[in-house]
């Protein structure tokens, strides 16, 4: 798992851009993963930033652009390790809109999460635990 925090952190502080400019940076995570067709730093970006991350270090991600596609990838876990993929709700628990990303570590009520598109850049961010979907092992 210390890979793919190695690699995500490489990528800390990578932030989307003010309009018209567009962060090359956060491009290459759509376009390294197969969308090349995506030239915009405001589409939203976790699920590609974590499956970038993860092919990085050469593990089979979604190669798909919604957070809770990465439900269907790993083995679950109710016991997180740091750089366990962390994936949450947004909006409603059945509304199909998601977060994604790497855990670091949990409270009773927080979830610590390495991640991309998080206030708009790749950083460690908290989330109530209440919004949790799932949490997986990948290797």
């Amino acid at each position: 798992m210390m890979k793919q925090l190695l690699v995500a952190l490489g990528e800390y502080g990578n932030d989307t851009w003010p309009d018209p400019a567009e962060n090359p940076a956060v491009l290459k995570y759509f376009h390294d993963i197969g969308y090349q067709y995506i030239d915009d730093d405001e589409t939203p970006w976790c699920a590609a930033f974590l499956n970038w991350v993860l092919k990085q270090c050469q593990i089979t991600g979604t190669k798909k652009l919604n957070a809770r596609s990465f439900l269907n990838i790993g083995q679950a876990t109710l016991t997180p390790s740091l750089g366990d993929l962390v994936i949450l709700w947004r909006i409603s628990p059945d509304h199909w809109a998601g977060h994604c990303g790497l855990f670091i570590k949990e409270s009773n009520n927080l979830i610590w999460i390495l991640g991309g598109n998080q206030s708009g850049k790749v950083c460690v961010s908290t989330f109530s635990k209440k919004q949790l979907l799932g949490y997986r092992k990948v290797t």
